[in-house]
């Protein structure tokens, strides 16, 4: 069960109003599987600000305090909610971002949605490029995926279905291919972009990383493929970006196995909540693989 307002120690509860006044109304927000409180407050003065916080002693703390970093650098008119006040609090990690209205994107084909999110996602690339701040180095986020890649391909190969596709990708990775000195959000899908009037905010923040510009690229790929585009469809859609132009093609396909061998170890072993969508997204990540690799 995940921590309401009134949960939060008085002390932490008296910081957040100092900061937005008298807290009026929390509406919790119970989609997604990372730990800790996300909240809309309504303030007395009739506005409202997105709260998380989580204890410091979560596992997902570091993943709270990278957000807090990203946040804290990200420019000024960036399509991201402005982080209005961070700290920590008996124990507690705070965040108070504006509040972003609206609805997830609708990726799927012919959507149009779509153009507006490679469109925000050029912007990105272009306004973190050099990395405005101090987030780790992409093999932070990578590390994680190499360890599930590796406990699958040690499987026999009859327990792992193209075990052979997956291993000749990774093969062909070069580490170097992936850093670079871009700020990579590193985790965007339809719920991390926010629509409001026709305007794509992005949210979520947690996995950021310094790397190569082309990987958040990289990673929308087999998010449009879950949508319903194909593989050639999705690729096709991704040169409206123009770092994905330039991206390494045996780094891509490298990255494209790493990322389903994770989802499909989640799929078999994560949360039970979460393996359903892990599965979906695991098998447009195989779709990718294979096409990548024929």
């Amino acid at each position: 069960m995940k921590p309401q307002w009134d949960d939060l120690p008085g002390n932490v509860r008296a910081t957040v109003e100092e900061q937005v006044g008298q807290v009026l109304k929390a509406d919790p927000v119970t989609k997604g599987l990372m730990p800790g409180l996300a909240t809309r407050l309504y303030t007395e003065d009739g506005g409202t600000v997105f709260l998380k916080a989580v204890s410091t002693a979560s596992p997902a703390a570091s993943l709270y305090e990278r957000e807090r970093r990203a946040g804290a650098v990200l420019p000024p008119g960036l399509p991201a909610p402005r982080l209005r006040w961070s700290g920590e609090v008996d124990g507690w990690i705070v965040l108070l971002h504006e509040y972003v209205d609206g609805r997830d994107a609708d990726l799927s084909p012919g959507s149009p949605d779509v153009p507006l999110v490679l469109d925000t996602l050029a912007v990105l690339n272009e306004a973190l490029t050099p990395c405005p701040g101090d987030v780790p180095d992409v093999a932070a986020n990578i590390a994680g995926l190499q360890a599930k890649a590796a406990r699958l391909l040690a499987f026999p190969t009859e327990d792992l279905p193209h075990r052979a596709m997956y291993q000749t990708a990774l093969d062909k990775l070069s580490p170097d291919a992936l850093n670079g000195d871009t700020l990579l959000h590193y985790d965007l899908h339809s719920g991390n972009f926010r629509i409001d009037d026709n305007r794509p905010y992005v949210i979520d923040w947690a996995f950021a990383v310094r790397g190569a510009t082309w990987v958040d690229a990289a990673l929308l790929a087999p998010r449009f493929i879950e949508a319903g585009h194909s593989p050639e469809q999705a690729e096709a859609l991704l040169d409206r970006v123009p770092a994905w132009r330039s991206a390494p093609a045996d780094a891509v396909t490298a990255l494209a196995a790493l990322w389903t061998l994770f989802r499909l170890y989640k799929a078999w072993f994560g949360s039970a909540e979460g393996r359903a969508f892990r599965a979906r997204a695991a098998e447009a990540g195989r779709a990718w693989v294979h096409h990548r690799s024929a």
